[in-house]
């Protein structure tokens, strides 16, 4: 379990990393085991939705699912930079509940016959340099980093509940557990002692996480 890794060995821990990055990328997740709000891997994926809205829905969910594996990615990285082992723990915690937004999302993708975005390795690599660098910046600093990347996609969240087809309603009842999810991440990090980002930080991230929803849209 990510939780439990206190005593493992450089090399254990190593081998631990590599599973959780190909089973983020590539495999099956370990989550918490959750039932799927969608009500089934292919709930709702023909018949009841044109091919048109089929189309844009699999595009907002490969949206969600890139920025799921992003998310992995960041809370793997903080956790490497974490000072605190409670803090640690609870960013692996964390974590873990959040693969459930990754099955979900990758359900959801084969429901509706799209695949993942191929840049994914790219916003794993990427999301994981970036939390490893906000772990390193205090635990105060990266739970407040935390803090705002949970705000930031609960209005991701909204945008995207506004955006998908009506006829999409497996996809929206994920979307919608995952905005629970995430809002409750952000309290959390806050009541831990999070320190919100300056401005230009706030600003820096919301700009690349629109460079990799657009991108996520098309490829």
């Amino acid at each position: 379990m990510m939780g439990t890794q206190t005593n493992l060995s450089p090399l254990d821990r190593l081998l631990v990393g590599v599973d959780r990055v190909l089973r983020t990328l590539y495999g099956a997740p370990r989550g918490s085991g959750r039932t799927n709000p969608a009500g089934g891997p292919r709930a709702g994926s023909h018949g009841k939705i044109s091919s048109a809205a089929r189309r844009e829905a699999g595009r907002l969910m490969r949206v969600n699912h890139s920025g799921e594996v992003a998310a992995q990615a960041l809370y793997h990285g903080q956790s490497t930079g974490a000072r605190d082992p409670a803090i640690a723990d609870h960013l692996r915690k964390a974590a873990e509940e959040e693969n459930d937004h990754l099955i979900w999302c990758r359900s959801r993708l084969t429901a509706l016959g799209t695949t993942p975005s191929r840049l994914n390795p790219f916003w794993y690599a990427g999301s994981f340099a970036i939390g490893a660098l906000a772990g390193r910046c205090g635990d105060r600093m990266s739970l407040g980093f935390l803090e705002e990347t949970e705000r930031q996609v609960v209005d991701h969240l909204d945008g995207q509940l506004e955006r998908l087809p009506q006829e999409d309603e497996a996809s929206r009842r994920v979307l919608q557990q995952m905005r629970v999810d995430e809002a409750h991440h952000g309290q959390a990090a806050k009541a831990r002692g999070g320190k919100r980002p300056p401005a230009p930080v706030r600003l820096a991230m919301k700009a690349t996480s629109r460079v990799m929803t657009t991108t996520a849209y098309w490829f």
